[in-house]
């Protein structure tokens, strides 16, 4: 199973690993992946199902499994980054194993993907359904336009969609059933509950335009886990290490400079 997930490596130092979001692969963290790699060893992967990572054939596509496929996957103790969907996979993983990480990092995720009045924002429940019913009509399409919601609000929103469709289409594209089943997890899984108990290093970062998980969040986050640190990128949306990755890495490192320290 292991070996039928793609990875890559580069650097040297303590191990780091990047969780991409959903539809999407690893080439998503290209803006970032020199800056990174010069603090540490770097891996990249295909989370299972997507990009050159099969999923694998008479396995039922659930949450757990994933989280299971990508922990077996992953080196022996990493300081972990998870985006979007990749952020609730990378949160599950920091308290199924947390003796296999130095540090958590999760980036415009949440604990909890769908809004629920009043008190808890996220995306509204009708447009993961929209989504759901697109997909197998049109899922390239649909695709394509969940990464427009992505970049909505961002200075230089065009640019980085353009940017994320090249590197999306340079690897396969998840089939309909995995993109299907990621989306009933950003609508189902809920980890409100447990994220106290997180008792390593964990560090949040938004953007304050992000349309998909807004900044609005963090409060909330804040009193769930009143230890972990949290930041907001002020001129990016869904995903600030495209928008903003300088920005990004001096918000992460410094982070990063305090985890070393311990």
């Amino acid at each position: 199973m292991v070996d039928q997930v793609w990875r890559d490596v580069c650097g040297t130092g303590e191990d780091i690993v990047v969780l991409h979001g959903w539809g999407l692969n690893a080439n998503i963290w290209t803006p970032i992946v020199s800056q990174l790699s010069q603090h540490g060893r770097l891996t990249r992967l295909d989370l299972p199902g997507y990009g050159e990572s099969p999923w694998p054939a008479g396995q039922a596509i659930t949450f757990t499994k994933l989280c299971e496929l990508t922990l077996a996957a992953l080196p022996e103790r990493s300081h972990l980054i998870g985006w979007s969907l990749g952020g609730l996979v990378a949160t599950e993983l920091a308290l199924q194993a947390p003796e296999r990480f130095h540090s958590l990092t999760t980036v415009a995720s949440s604990p909890y993907f769908p809004a629920e009045d009043p008190d808890w924002p996220g995306i509204e429940p009708n447009i993961l359904q929209q989504f759901g019913k697109q997909l197998s009509k049109d899922f390239r399409r649909t695709v394509e336009r969940f990464l427009a919601l992505q970049s909505l609000g961002s200075p230089h929103a065009k640019a980085d969609v353009k940017a994320i469709k090249e590197w999306l289409f340079s690897k396969p594209m998840a089939n309909v059933d995995v993109l299907d089943a990621g989306l009933d997890m950003l609508a189902q899984v809920d980890l409100r509950s447990q994220v106290r108990h997180i008792n390593m290093p964990y560090f949040r970062m938004y953007g304050r335009l992000d349309a998909l998980v807004p900044a609005r969040v963090d409060e909330q986050v804040s009193q769930l886990a009143p230890n972990s640190q949290s930041y907001c990128a002020p001129h990016c949306s869904h995903a600030p290490f495209i928008s903003d990755p300088e920005g990004f890495m001096a918000a992460w490192l410094a982070f990063f400079s305090t985890v070393g320290q311990r």
